[in-house]
């Protein structure tokens, strides 16, 4: 009777453990809330593009206006339903907006996927609150020989500020959440004769809107060796997205 009363107990205590969690992720956010997805909805970005030049040794910050536009819904390789995004830029705002990339998004219920140049993303996944953390770059080859995005391996991405206004700009966004995806130093970049590498990626989303602001960086720093000049890698590169308009 005792190992009955007992086994019963756990039963308890399991059941009320899956209904704290399934209540939970009821009375947090949608995924919708935060990424509205519908046809011919589109938002406009500044884009701060940062590289080097001269062999790795002079950096430069170049300034476009990006504009995501959802163009169709679609359906992924997966064959689900899915979003295709056209992405238009131009240089200045008397010019022109000219396609240049296209991209994919899958709301699945529990989460938000973004497929960008063959790399699937888990922007956001329920439940939507602070401190709610999980591996945003799962589905993305980072140990392969031929990977070129090793950087990107075991990033976990973390909700924080939840339901948080943000003014950007003269635009004034009432509530916003931010995802904290990386913040990584290795080595000492202050020091001209050691190997050092950064990693930084965050983004917010508004309620209601979808991404308003994206930071990413990724440099390394070779030292010089002989014949060799220090100099940052080719692939060293970062962008800074900011939300400049929408419908």
């Amino acid at each position: 009777m005792k190992r009955i009363v007992l086994y019963s107990g756990v039963l308890t205590v399991l059941a009320l453990s899956a209904c704290k969690k399934q209540t939970e992720e009821f009375l947090t956010a949608s995924i919708e809330e935060y990424s509205p997805l519908v046809v011919g909805k589109f938002i406009t970005y500044q884009l701060d593009t940062f590289k080097y030049l001269k062999f790795g040794v002079k950096d430069t910050i170049v300034t476009y206006q990006v504009k995501h536009v959802i163009d169709a819904l679609i359906n992924d390789n997966l064959g689900r339903p899915a979003y295709r995004i056209i992405r238009y830029i131009r240089k200045t705002p008397q010019q022109p907006w000219l396609p240049d990339n296209s991209f994919t998004t899958v709301n699945t219920g529990t989460s938000l996927e973004f497929i960008e140049n063959n790399q699937r993303f888990l922007k956001l996944k329920l439940p939507v609150r602070d401190g709610y953390s999980w591996k945003g770059n799962t589905y993305i080859d980072t140990y392969s020989l031929n990977s070129t995005v090793r950087y990107l391996d075991d990033w976990d991405y973390m909700y924080e500020g939840i339901n948080e206004p943000l003014n950007l700009g003269n635009i004034h966004l009432d509530s916003t959440l931010t995802v904290n995806q990386r913040d990584e130093v290795i080595g000492i970049p202050s020091n001209p004769t050691s190997y050092s590498e950064r990693n930084v990626g965050l983004e917010v989303y508004a309620k209601g809107i979808g991404l308003v602001y994206r930071k990413f960086l990724h440099t390394i720093f070779q030292p010089a060796t002989p014949g060799v000049g220090a100099a940052y890698t080719d692939d060293s590169y970062g962008v800074t997205f900011t939300m400049i308009d929408h419908n």
